[in-house]
């Protein structure tokens, strides 16, 4: 049992030093600038994620509209 999760640990340690980090590799580069690729696609990923809200949120209030105003021929 602990040989298995002890392999499957190495394992995973290996496989992430493969990975490709979207931060910055050189040791010269400090703060925020290291950073600056990971923040970026943070800032894209939630200004895409807002906007998605946004429209499904109008097409929801259409639709709200839409069904109300034609079930309102029954009354």
């Amino acid at each position: 049992m602990f040989a298995k999760v002890s392999r499957f640990v190495g394992e995973v340690k290996g496989e992430l030093r493969k990975a490709s980090w979207p931060w910055e590799s050189d040791p010269k580069i400090k703060g925020f600038k290291k950073y600056k690729e990971l923040i970026d696609s943070t800032l894209v990923v939630l200004i895409a994620t807002i906007l998605l809200a946004g429209f499904v949120s109008l097409w929801d209030f259409i639709c709200i509209y839409v069904i109300n105003f034609i079930t309102s021929f029954g009354h």
